[in-house]
């Protein structure tokens, strides 16, 4: 039987197969890296999930239905963003629940690693500008 933290890891891989990032690179690389960032099972469930039900055809209910821990499913559900939802109003959404911020924090220091890119065009160094907004409004105190 496996662990909650490997169902969740097998999870991660099924939903991101075929997916690319940026960079061209497979995406399930990204949450993996995550995940290592993590001491703790919650926070390493949370961050290999972080995009399985934005990215993917999982439901809140999938994860409960195989064992992830509720503060897990709750702090994935914070870090999906809702249709029309714009940035700002995810990441505020996202600072209430620690474990959520945690996660969210650490993508976007990952994603903020632009060695990954072949050429940073305008579009690179927007997003760049936006992550740093983000990362000051998740390192806000509560």
């Amino acid at each position: 039987m496996n662990t909650p933290l490997e169902t969740a890891i097998a999870l991660a891989c099924r939903v991101h197969a075929g997916q690319r990032d940026k960079a061209g690179r497979a995406y399930v690389l990204h949450p993996l890296r995550l995940m290592l960032r993590f001491e703790d099972p919650e926070a390493q469930m949370a961050a290999v999930l972080h995009d399985v039900v934005e990215d993917g055809d999982v439901k809140l209910e999938d994860l409960r239905i195989l064992g992830i821990p509720e503060s897990v499913v709750q702090a994935v559900d914070c870090l999906s963003r809702r249709e029309g939802e714009t940035y700002e109003a995810f990441i505020e959404r996202i600072r209430p629940n620690a474990l959520a911020r945690r996660v969210k924090r650490e993508d976007i220091r990952d994603n903020l690693d632009v060695t990954r890119l072949p050429e940073l065009g305008e579009a690179d160094l927007a997003r760049v500008a936006r992550y740093h907004r983000a990362l000051v409004a998740l390192e806000r105190p509560e």
